[in-house]
């Protein structure tokens, strides 16, 4: 099933990067979000993951299914499989763009835990020393939602997607042996 949804409902409107993709896509859901293609950086059959609108430092992004479901103990063990084996793949990519050795991956299950989209995704955070007074803080600054973090603009996160995509394509070349 292709999870993927076309926004302008009267027609199917090519996009530039469909040739990059494995199928004809628009647009991504994500929750009650529609995410543009240009925004994200890798998909498998089953998972995408995407840059954040409001990072919490630089190189978070998310990794989600693309079944829009809200609990992380609903996912099937395929779309846990792979958004787990996305998150470690493009968590090594993180860590060596942003040249660090340590990551915090994150997932809030449920509105309880913070979780403000019902969809599951895994936070990617690449870390440095001392991007937080106290380590445990990026906990609660990956909760807020409100005005302190500003929204990116398209172009802001389309620039950072478009780095990523040259990163994992790179990584793809290195994998195959080409």
């Amino acid at each position: 099933m292709d999870y993927r949804v076309n926004v302008f409902f009267s027609e199917k409107v090519p996009h530039p990067f469909n040739s990059y993709f494995s199928h004809k896509i628009e647009m991504f859901k994500f929750g009650q979000h529609i995410i543009k293609p240009s925004c994200v950086f890798w998909e498998t059959r089953q998972s995408f993951a995407f840059v954040n609108i409001r990072p919490v430092v630089p190189g978070h992004v998310l990794v989600s299914p693309k079944r829009v479901e809200p609990s992380f103990t609903r996912l099937s063990p395929d779309e846990t499989v792979d958004i787990f084996k996305g998150a470690q793949q493009l968590g090594s990519l993180l860590k060596d763009h942003y040249k660090t050795s340590s990551l915090t991956v994150v997932i809030q299950d449920g509105i309880h835990a913070g979780q403000s989209v019902p969809h599951v995704h895994v936070h990617l955070l690449p870390r440095n020393p001392g991007d937080f007074h106290n380590n445990d803080d990026i906990y609660g600054e990956i909760e807020r939602v409100d005005s302190k973090r500003k929204d990116r603009s398209v172009e802001e996160m389309e620039e950072e997607a478009q780095v990523y995509r040259t990163l994992v394509k790179e990584l793809e070349k290195t994998n195959s042996g080409v």
